[in-house]
């Protein structure tokens, strides 16, 4: 007889692969649908069952030996915090003047010669911690829970860091501009 999603859930590895191969293209269906975007549906389900690994010990069996509702109540979860994540960097975009308006791409132009005049200088002004943290984020495009590892953080610090260097560095660039004019 087969295990029910529960008993497979709170087994080893071999049940949970089981109990994926179930689910994922489920979700990843789910995912497509509001995203729209195929990559990001197969990012977010890798990221809806990693986040059900983890939280496998905490699962409560309220639909008769079914997780699917976990795992859409996960889904939803890890989507609405994507769009959060997205919101927060584009405001941060905007703060910096990366772009103007959010209902548009920026426009593809050739930057000035003198467009990073200052950026080094402005970089070197950061506490350690904050380029660490912008190096992480903005350059190497870790997430903040990658981010937070690496600096052997929480990532909620992490994000903290990433926002005080980057405010900190956006008012060091345009007072480095202003002096300039």
């Amino acid at each position: 007889m087969a295990k029910t999603d529960a008993e497979l859930l709170q087994g080893d590895a071999t049940g949970f692969r089981e109990l994926y191969g179930r689910y994922a293209e489920r979700i990843h269906r789910y995912h497509l649908r509001r995203c729209g975007d195929a990559e990001a549906a197969h990012d977010l389900t890798a990221e809806t069952f990693a986040q059900a690994w983890f939280a496998r010990r905490r699962f409560r069996d309220e639909a008769g030996g079914s997780t699917a509702p976990w795992l859409y109540g996960i889904a939803r979860n890890v989507l609405l915090e994507s769009v959060r994540r997205g919101r927060i960097e584009r405001d941060a975009a905007m703060r910096l003047g990366v772009f103007e308006r959010l209902d548009r791409e920026p426009a593809a132009a050739e930057p000035d010669e003198g467009w990073l005049d200052g950026l080094d200088e402005a970089l070197a002004g950061l506490s350690e911690a904050e380029r660490a943290a912008i190096e992480l984020r903005v350059v190497q495009g870790l997430e903040y829970d990658d981010v937070a590892a690496a600096l052997s953080t929480t990532a909620p610090a992490a994000r903290v860091r990433v926002s005080r260097g980057l405010s900190a560095l956006r008012q060091r660039l345009l007072n480095g501009m202003e002096a300039a004019r």
